[in-house]
């Protein structure tokens, strides 16, 4: 059925603003239908919108009898608007109702979604993701969203603040970031291309021009795994900075990651009943343990690590390791080409860092090579072909500065933030190995 026009009508008031103070005034509501039910000549319903539920009643006598037969008969998810005089009510959830003299159905549901978006939880994730757009009506995930976005906003301004400019890189390259395999062809005009798996070498190259620069930007990962912890497409925040070193980065990402807690404490204080659980930074700021202590610690748990060995999860909940922390001078041999070898760590060792959150990884940076023979050598001892990153290469002899920085995963710092426990609930419309829809 054809839905109603909007025209000239506008909004007044979001469902926060019909309070009991505003008894006898005239509001024009606007939302989805959240429940409709009737008791003989009076019809409730609930409207709601972004900022929760409004209760619209009319009643024979208070109200025309059109507008409350066809509020009686309205489907749960309809788009409505309601213009009406707000009246206090104690027996109203938020002190105050609408008597309604006018109703607008600009689009009707046509369907029952598959669950009730006013369920807290849905256990099977794959039909919420099905559904996302009823999905993402749910209360807990309003809150982790709205959340994500006062992080983010409150990480520019931190970033801002510190001095640094906002920078945007190609998504579509001709050569892998970081080599390896794990890269999305993709077909750019007649020749072939990837999508960006990261922008370290753009932002080091714009460490020469602008000395501190940070993204936050999509990149593509085509690594198959299907854990409650990766994504094929994720955010992230990536920052660089000249005439620093890796010390000075691991600072620079505690700061983020207070600026962004920071954000979300907030937004959780000022929304009671959002659920998020929104952990303590440190006391005394964010411990750094190097590699080989966290090796040590997990083999005397009993788990069959070795110096050298990536630390997985369950090595980590073995060392016992809670809440926010540095692992620090990591092994070099596995890591990225342009990480600097060696450190304090040793001459096995590298200049890198990988911010953790318990047994999840956040963020990893590191002091990055600034000289081209070294940074070719690197390259060659790892198989690749030195002539594929010609053009980053050039950029080598025109002054590089000694530079470092980091990357931090938006959704899984937000997993740490706000307690979400599967990574596909911190990104709008996720992609995994498995997902390319909605």
């Amino acid at each position: 059925m054809a839905g109603d026009e909007l025209g000239s009508l506008r909004r007044t008031r979001y469902s926060a603003d019909v309070s009991a103070g505003a008894d006898g005034e005239r509001a024009v509501v606007m939302g989805w239908v959240a429940s409709v039910r009737g008791h003989g000549a009076i019809s409730f319903m609930t409207v709601r919108d972004r900022d929760g539920d409004v209760q619209v009643v009319a009643k024979a006598g208070s109200c025309p009898d059109g507008v409350r037969e066809r509020i009686a008969g309205l489907k749960v998810h309809s788009s409505v608007a309601v213009s009406g005089t707000v009246r206090a009510s104690p027996r109203s959830p938020s002190g105050a109702e609408v008597v309604p003299d006018e109703i607008r159905v600009f689009s009707e549901a046509a369907r029952t979604p598959p669950f009730e978006p006013a369920a807290v939880t849905v256990k099977n994730i794959d039909t919420r993701l099905e559904a996302r757009h009823i999905d993402l009506r749910r209360r807990p995930l309003q809150h982790v969203f709205r959340a994500r976005s006062a992080v983010l906003r409150a990480v520019r301004e931190h970033l801002y603040g510190e001095g640094f400019t906002e920078v945007s890189t190609p998504k579509m390259i001709s050569s892998a970031t970081e080599g390896g395999a794990a890269l999305f062809s993709i077909f750019y005009y007649d020749r072939g291309a990837f999508l960006a798996q990261s922008p370290q070498l753009y932002k080091e190259q714009l460490t020469m021009s602008f000395e501190k620069v940070f993204e936050i930007a999509p990149i593509f990962r085509a690594e198959p795994s299907r854990t409650a912890r990766h994504l094929s497409e994720a955010i992230s925040i990536d920052v660089e900075e000249a005439f620093v070193d890796y010390a000075d980065a691991m600072d620079g990402a505690e700061r983020v990651v207070g600026a962004a807690r920071g954000a979300a404490a907030r937004y959780a204080g000022a929304n009671a009943g959002s659920g998020l659980a929104v952990p303590e930074m440190p006391a005394g700021g964010i411990p750094r343990r190097a590699y080989g202590d966290v090796v040590d610690a997990a083999r005397d748990a009993g788990a069959g690590v070795e110096w050298g060995d990536d630390l997985h999860p369950s090595a980590l909940r073995k060392a016992g390791l809670e809440g926010f922390y540095f692992i620090k001078d990591w092994p070099a041999g596995p890591k990225p080409f342009y990480v600097k070898p060696g450190g304090p760590g040793g001459p096995r060792a590298s200049e890198s860092f990988d911010l953790m959150f318990g047994d999840l990884e956040i963020s990893s940076g590191s002091t990055r090579i600034s000289g081209r023979a070294e940074l070719e050598e690197r390259m060659r001892n790892k198989g690749m072909d030195v002539g594929d990153f010609a053009h980053h290469l050039g950029a080598f002899d025109y002054g590089v500065p000694p530079h470092a920085g980091f990357g931090i995963g938006l959704e899984r710092l937000m997993m740490a933030l706000t307690g979400t426990a599967n990574i596909r609930d911190a990104s709008f419309y996720p992609r995994d190995a498995d997902r390319l829809a909605p």
